[in-house]
């Protein structure tokens, strides 16, 4: 196992988009810290922030109009927001990888996946031609796609969902990076290929000691992969701890809302529970706590313009003053 030193960590990030013309926060006062060798999982519904926060760590969400208003987000104690382009350049790929939500999508339809892969290889590791074939053959073969040499002269529309998405996997793979963030990597992909897919990132993951961040609205999923969780509402981290503590005795009324969807907690030939309401949208956030429109036990205390300060314990901490009442 390959061992790195330092993290990624976000320190009270705050992001806006611009919504009819007009700037909007949409997510606020994130802090995530992800460290070499662990598995952190963010999850929320959609619509909470993951991917905007999961792609501001390559500051990504700069080419779709996403602005940070405030905080930070630090590389083994360097800001990513302070660096140059080509120090930037380096660093995607070659010290932090992201695997896309939809594989299709991600690829270039018009070049060969040999061509796509190769062009990574030779960013980074500056190897000649023959060096970055090989070196491609080599991670194809490690994500588990037989006749490679075929493979890397066929285009993605060729290929089946699963195997784009182990293309995608061997790409952030190509630089040996020490940090690989992968956004909904199974969504759009069926059930037998998603474990399959599954497995294998853990599997690297553990090989090579990598931090991943695991971005999923799936908590079985992340009680499967993750060592630590964060769970996101509305622009917010309502909840954050070890996998452990968080699935032995979840603290926020969002975290139990969110368990208790999972096909396997609930009754047998019945309907699938749901949370009542959607999550609002950015510009549209209540005041003091943000799930309380669609919270149970939510009191006029909640909507106070200023929310009281977070519970916490020795494992995980969480935004809600009712947590008394939940555990």
């Amino acid at each position: 196992m390959r061992h790195t030193a330092g993290m990624l960590e976000i320190r009270d990030l705050a992001l806006s988009v611009s919504i009819n013309g007009k700037a909007v926060e949409a997510v606020s006062a994130v802090s995530l810290k992800l460290e070499p060798g662990r598995i952190l999982g963010l999850v929320g519904e959609s619509g909470c922030g993951k991917s905007l926060t999961a792609q501001s760590m390559l500051r990504l969400g700069e080419y779709q109009g996403v602005q940070r208003t405030a905080g930070d987000i630090l590389l083994d104690g360097q800001s990513i927001f302070s660096m140059q382009d080509e120090v930037l350049r380096r660093v995607r790929g070659g010290k932090v990888a992201m695997i896309f939500q939809e594989p299709m999508t991600a690829l270039n339809p018009v070049f060969s996946i040999g061509s796509q892969l190769t062009e990574v290889i030779r960013l980074h590791l500056l190897l000649d031609k023959a060096q970055a074939k090989a070196r491609a053959l080599s991670l194809l073969a490690d994500v588990g796609l037989q006749d490679a040499e075929v493979l890397l002269r066929q285009y993605p529309d060729a290929l089946s969902g699963g195997m784009r998405q182990r293309v995608l996997i061997a790409m952030a793979m190509a630089a040996d990076p020490d940090y690989i963030i992968a956004d909904e990597p199974t969504t759009a992909l069926d059930v037998s290929v998603q474990k399959r897919i599954i497995a294998l990132l853990r599997g690297l993951q553990r090989e090579r000691g990598l931090g991943l961040m695991l971005v999923t609205h799936d908590f079985g999923l992340v009680a499967e992969m993750c060592d630590d969780v964060a769970v996101m509402y509305a622009g917010q981290i309502v909840e954050a701890g070890s996998v452990k503590a968080i699935f032995d005795q979840p603290a926020h009324p969002y975290t139990r809302a969110l368990m208790g969807c999972r096909p396997e907690v609930s009754e047998t030939g019945g309907a699938l529970p749901v949370i009542p309401g959607q999550v609002p949208a950015p510009g549209h956030w209540s005041h003091g706590c943000r799930f309380s429109a669609r919270c149970s036990l939510a009191t006029d205390e909640c909507n106070a313009p200023v929310a009281p300060e977070a519970w916490s314990d020795a494992q995980h901490v969480a935004r809600c003053i009712h947590v008394p009442e939940v555990l």
